[in-house]
């Protein structure tokens, strides 16, 4: 009887590896044509360029794939190096579009966009993301520490550059209550945090690595007015020669642009 128990035991596990197996290999076909896509961008090689914050518009049309109508159009600015600018518009009028082509999220379909004086097409990768620092509405934060957070595309972030973009983006003063301070774990999805919180961690990491330019695209959106105020302060404070964007939907939150 034993014996029968173990073969049909085994008859069954067999059955099992079987139907994972198949399973493997159907999730490895998906992985495969995943890692042999080809990119629908490319950047340049060459040697490092120190950009400066300086963007330009030049006559830039960008419609997204399958849409019939252009969601920008004919779009033509300057922003000089440190400025503040606020933008400001309707849901879905084309604000965050404006931004991701700053750092090259999408190119354009007409018309060039240039960062330091250079059309970003002509800017290499490293050079693109270390000198534009990108903060979006929606906050992500990684499982792991909150330093493990900040030193997203940073890993040689001290502490002392932690605290002092903490204190510019006002997330110093609940990072400093726990008890284990820029060691504190950061829960699966950032449960552990309320969404002004996850915002404030979200712009700290923005302003650590000190880019050329700085998007702030409704990153404040989850703040009260208080605090919106303070980190508006101290960005212009302490960011004095970092062209900021502001992208909002609300008049109070451009206040301290320059135009």
């Amino acid at each position: 009887m034993n014996y029968l128990m173990q073969i049909l035991f085994a008859i069954i596990n067999g059955g099992f590896m079987l139907t994972f197996a198949s399973r493997a290999l159907v999730s490895l076909k998906r992985i495969q044509e995943v890692m042999d896509t080809k990119p629908s961008m490319t950047f340049v090689s060459g040697p490092h360029r120190d950009l400066d914050g300086a963007v330009e518009f030049d006559d830039v049309t960008f419609t997204y794939p399958g849409d019939e109508k252009p969601t920008i159009s004919d779009i033509s600015f300057k922003v000089k190096s440190g400025e503040m600018i606020g933008i400001v518009g309707a849901t879905g009028s084309g604000k965050t579009t404006l931004a991701q082509l700053i750092p090259r999220l999408f190119d354009p379909d007409i018309g060039i966009v240039k960062v330091g004086g250079h059309d970003v097409r002509a800017v290499t990768e490293a050079d693109l993301r270390k000198t534009v620092g990108f903060v979006l509405q929606r906050s992500t934060l990684f499982s792991g520490t909150i330093a493990e957070n900040l030193q997203q595309g940073n890993p040689n972030v001290n502490l002392d550059a932690m605290r002092w973009a903490a204190r510019i983006a006002q997330s110093a003063e609940f990072i400093e209550r726990l008890p284990r301070t820029y060691n504190a774990e950061v829960e699966e999805r950032s449960s552990n945090f309320s969404g002004g919180q996850k915002q404030r961690l979200s712009i700290t990491r923005g302003v650590i690595g000190q880019p050329k330019i700085l998007i702030l695209d409704d990153a404040t959106s989850a703040l009260d007015a208080h605090s919106e105020k303070l980190v508006q302060e101290a960005l212009a404070h302490e960011l004095g020669d970092t062209t900021t964007i502001i992208i909002a939907e609300k008049i109070s939150s451009i206040i301290k642009a320059d135009r």
